[in-house]
């Protein structure tokens, strides 16, 4: 960015596109441990990418998209997956009606990324891809977690309706806000497809002000939400320190994978629908009483803090008992911390084990055993 001054003397500020300027995880919606299409609210499909859809009269479904040549834009860029959050048709603009996407940034990344959020003259510059179905004005909202939460509105919009647009936000620190050096959320990027008179009114734009539960943004147009059916498509987020959006920083799916799996991480059993082995093995446990048995599980990343661990469905974790053959948990959790967990196959029906006694433990059907630790 040159800027020329009208003595005719000039300024450049010249980026050469270093590594590990992106503040966002996934930028380019590469990795979805979880799926790519859900109808529930939270972290479902696309990776470090939180839905919220909420009272708007239709489902709201989140997923992860694939472009093609014909998305003008983001495809000559390098993009070939999107974020999707949906209606199925036209919805009802109720007062506490929300629609919206998110992603919490880790407070020792922002501490630690050389943006002085304290200071006006320092900024962090926003960019992203949007394409929306039905064109109106819609509000970003950064907000800040320690100290006294602050917060930063700002609108955007696309060139036209299903019309891939490249938004840009230069954002300058202030001196109320407070990052802590840690592995809580320093720092929230939400972008606003619809918000309900309950979470919006008369908020200021471009300034940061205390954080609001009820006025997020300027009361927003129906248009969206009441119109076809609503789409909101996003790709290409990237939040760096600076006033210039440089170019997008592609990282391999293998780096944005591991990544990711700091947040989350899980154990999938077999694709039923396709031919090959009905188990995933996950190691040697032991027989702790006579219906229980304990394994033990390393993650393939060392976790942000001790995450929680579930499964869809208990019965499809089972344990192979000598003289038995496989039975199926009753009930199952474990124990965490940040580098592993011990897993507890609990309430093994008809007591079979020995205690002391070593046994295999798998995952079967379409299980899924989840790591969660989302901010």
């Amino acid at each position: 960015a040159i800027t020329l001054a009208a003595d005719g003397t000039c300024t450049a500020k010249i980026t050469n596109n270093l590594s590990n300027r992106n503040l966002i995880i996934n930028g380019a919606m590469q990795v979805a441990q979880r799926g790519t299409s859900s109808t529930s609210a939270g972290y479902k499909t696309v990776d470090r990418y939180k839905a919220e859809g909420s009272n708007t009269g239709q489902t709201a479904t989140q997923s992860q998209q694939s472009l093609s040549s014909s998305d003008t834009g983001p495809w000559e860029k390098g993009f070939r997956k999107y974020y999707r959050i949906a209606l199925a048709s036209g919805g009802t603009a109720n007062v506490n009606a929300w629609v919206s996407i998110q992603q919490r940034v880790e407070a020792q990344n922002i501490a630690c990324s050389g943006w002085d959020y304290t200071s006006a003259s320092s900024d962090i510059t926003l960019s992203f891809w949007l394409r929306v179905s039905t064109n109106q004005t819609f509000y970003s909202y950064v907000y800040s977690y320690d100290g006294t939460p602050k917060a930063y509105t700002f609108s955007f919009t696309a060139s036209g309706n299903n019309t891939w647009t490249k938004v840009t936000k230069t954002i300058p620190g202030n001196s109320g806000i407070t990052v802590d050096n840690d592995n809580g959320a320093g720092l929230q990027i939400s972008l606003i497809a619809f918000g309900g008179t309950n979470y919006t009114n008369n908020r200021t734009l471009n300034t940061w002000a205390a954080h609001d539960g009820n006025n997020y943004a300027p009361d927003m147009a129906t248009t969206w939400i009441t119109t076809g059916t609503p789409t909101f498509d996003i790709t290409g987020v990237q939040l760096e320190v600076g006033d210039v959006a440089t170019e997008f920083e592609h990282r391999s799916y293998g780096d944005e994978l591991i990544r990711c799996q700091r947040y989350y991480e899980n154990i999938k059993g077999p694709d039923l629908s396709t031919a090959g082995s009905n188990e995933t093995l996950i190691g040697v446990g032991h027989a702790y009483t006579n219906n229980r048995v304990l394994g033990n599980w390393r993650y393939k990343v060392q976790k942000r803090a001790a995450p929680s661990i579930t499964t869809d469905a208990a019965n499809e974790v089972q344990a192979l008992i000598s003289g038995t053959g496989w039975v199926s948990a009753g009930t199952f959790g474990g124990n965490t911390n940040i580098y592993c967990t011990r897993m507890d196959v609990q309430s093994i029906s008809g007591s079979p084990c020995t205690a002391g006694h070593c046994c295999e433990i798998r995952l079967t059907d379409d299980g899924i055993i989840h790591f969660n630790s989302e901010i």
